[in-house]
């Protein structure tokens, strides 16, 4: 493959580090610096194009401190709401689609995964599944619902929790469709940590 042809498409990056504020800077800069430059969904037509590249963040030690960035974008307030919001569910009684307003929120999706007049605690599956065969690649929760986000304004950027057991370690692998770098990657590596 020639290097014309390497360079077509959205690059893949990876940055490693061993806290999370280390890894979430580095994955700033290298988005910026790698980056391509492209339009988004969400920009008006005077707004300049973002960068985008494709993500994979290893983080060696997520509770290691220092656990915060100390110019994260939001502060510690906001951190812990947005924290609330995912474990918690403090927000989901806000889902009320035919109001006009949010039509899910990731609590509600890992939590209470509505489908054919059923619920499905996600996360308890995982945990059980993990206890019962600890070696399973099949401990996973999705938020996406192909059959209505295609429709939404702001469909779930979070995609998939994928947990696995190694020894006495849980890895989780988390995928994003869209995770702006610099405004949501923090707080969503930060939360997401915390469900470990």
């Amino acid at each position: 493959m020639s290097q014309t042809e390497m360079n077509k498409g959205c690059p893949v990056i990876t940055v490693r580090g061993e806290t999370l504020p280390e890894v979430w800077e580095k994955s700033v800069i290298e988005c910026w610096k790698r980056g391509i430059a492209i339009k988004t969904e969400y920009d008006k037509t005077e707004d300049p194009p973002s960068r985008d590249c494709t993500m994979i963040m290893e983080v060696a030690h997520p509770f290691k401190e220092p656990r915060l960035h100390r110019a994260f974008p939001a502060g510690l307030e906001d951190l812990e709401i947005y924290r609330q919001e995912v474990l918690l569910g403090i927000h989901d009684d806000w889902i009320k689609p035919e109001e006009g307003k949010w039509e899910y929120t990731y609590h509600e999706r890992l939590f209470d995964y509505k489908i054919e007049g059923r619920s499905i605690d996600q996360i308890d599956y995982v945990v059980r599944k993990l206890s019962e065969t600890p070696y399973s690649r099949r401990a996973q929760a999705v938020t996406w619902k192909s059959w209505l986000d295609p429709e939404y304004d702001d469909p779930p950027c979070l995609q998939r929790l994928w947990f696995r057991i190694f020894e006495d370690y849980l890895q989780l692998n988390v995928h994003f469709r869209s995770n702006d770098a610099f405004k949501a990657a923090f707080m969503n590596i930060f939360v997401f940590t915390e469900l470990q």
